[in-house]
């Protein structure tokens, strides 16, 4: 044996491990006696293969925790996602443990368009006329929508729904048709009521579109396209209150909502979600602005007065002056008023002494700025109030006292 090793031999080299030095490629490397006679020899074991191994344990590691964690993370995501859907409930809901519960409002919501469509469907009516209609949203065989409102067969729907109509048909939801006369009708305001020859029928309960707020859940009920799909129920929120929007001459003070209203839908209710009628659905109406996802009804309040008024005289009563005229300013911008082109004779505005190109400032005590604004005034009075008018004319400022007179049909 070469003396050189054994002294290392008999130095203890021959228990020395190369793997101390983390640095080093090369594991478990020892001398080994050659006593035998043999040639001494070193034997090195390379551990590169365990260390390869040892990374590829690793990187299936990370990959299979991506992948659970990527799963987790979708399957958040498509929670919340589906937590918001019909989430419309403008006040929070909590849980039993105190918190907020998205899901739980969205269940609320899902929930309150149900009852609502059982409890105020069976008061929802279709309505079906014939004859020479005069409306250009009607046809000799119309299919509209109307609101049970008195057990006794009184029904409030719009006034183009019925308008020129020779006879009316009331579908009820139990799918009788019933025969219906004419109450009134109030061509301004669009609406009309009719009524059936039957008792006990379900009514529908008339809200206070005034508690109204804009996110609030809005529900429509009606016959949308005819008779082959009465009693859809489409939801949506409020979009805005107080809305007004003017139609053939006449100005509307209507509710905004994204719930679909679809030619039939006209007369049908707009409830909240206490089954509550807060508006009643006018395709007319929304006719005008011709914009997708905006639907209009005129507010119940609105339509309180006016159905009382139809069921005890069949007409609405309303004042006015008895002026056409138009929004001017003149004087360099010194004088803001409505014009006076014309005074109807007889009228109230003819009596007082109104004369054409008088420029009216003030009604009532109110500024007036434009034709508008003498609207929202009369609104306020009814058929013979007296109220000041305030007109400009040769440059001097005159007072009149002016006795309302009652609206014609025209």
């Amino acid at each position: 044996m070469d003396e050189s090793i054994k002294d290392n031999a008999a130095d203890g080299i021959d228990n020395k491990k190369i793997d101390d030095d983390p640095d080093s490629a090369y594991s478990d490397v020892e001398w080994q006696d050659a006593d035998n006679g043999e040639t001494g020899r070193i034997e090195i074991r390379n551990c590169n293969k365990k260390k390869k191994m040892d990374s590829a344990v690793k990187v299936i590691a990370f990959v299979l925790i991506a992948m659970f964690s990527g799963g987790v993370s979708g399957t958040y995501v498509a929670n919340k996602i589906a937590s918001q859907t019909y989430n419309y409930s403008s006040t929070s809901q909590n849980s039993s443990s105190g918190g907020s519960d998205s899901s739980g409002s969205a269940e609320a919501a899902d929930t309150a368009i149900n009852k609502v469509a059982e409890d105020v469907g069976p008061a929802v009516v279709g309505i079906v006329i014939s004859g020479n209609t005069t409306s250009p949203l009607t046809s000799d065989s119309y299919s509209g929508s109307g609101i049970i409102f008195d057990s006794n067969g009184y029904i409030v729907t719009n006034n183009h729904v019925i308008e020129g109509a020779t006879t009316i048909s009331v579908k009820l939801s139990s799918g009788k048709s019933l025969e219906a006369k004419v109450v009134g009708t109030d061509t301004r305001s669009d609406l009309a009521v009719i009524k059936v020859d039957a008792v006990n029928l379900p009514v529908a309960t008339l809200g206070d579109s005034s508690d109204v707020k804009v996110g609030d859940l809005a529900i429509a009920i009606g016959n949308p396209l005819g008779e082959e799909f009465a009693g859809t129920v489409t939801a949506g929120i409020i979009s805005a209150l107080n809305r007004t929007i003017q139609y053939e001459g006449s100005v509307y003070k209507v509710l905004q909502t994204d719930a679909a209203i679809n030619p039939g839908n006209s007369g049908g209710a707009l409830c909240n979600e206490d089954g509550e009628v807060i508006g009643i659905n006018s395709l007319k109406i929304g006719s005008a602005e011709n914009a997708e996802g905006m639907g209009f009804a005129i507010s119940i309040n609105e339509a309180k007065t006016i159905i009382d008024s139809l069921m005890s005289t069949g007409k609405v009563s309303r004042p006015y002056l008895g002026i056409y005229g138009a929004t001017v300013v003149a004087g360099n911008n010194s004088v803001e008023g409505v014009y006076v082109k014309e005074v109807v004779a007889g009228s109230g505005a003819d009596a007082a002494g109104i004369k054409p190109t008088d420029i009216i400032t003030e009604l009532d005590g109110q500024k007036v700025t434009e034709f508008e604004n003498i609207s929202a005034i009369l609104d306020k009075h009814k058929v013979g109030d007296v109220v000041s008018c305030k007109v400009q004319r040769g440059g001097k400022n005159i007072t009149l006292n002016i006795t309302l007179s009652e609206m014609g049909e025209n």
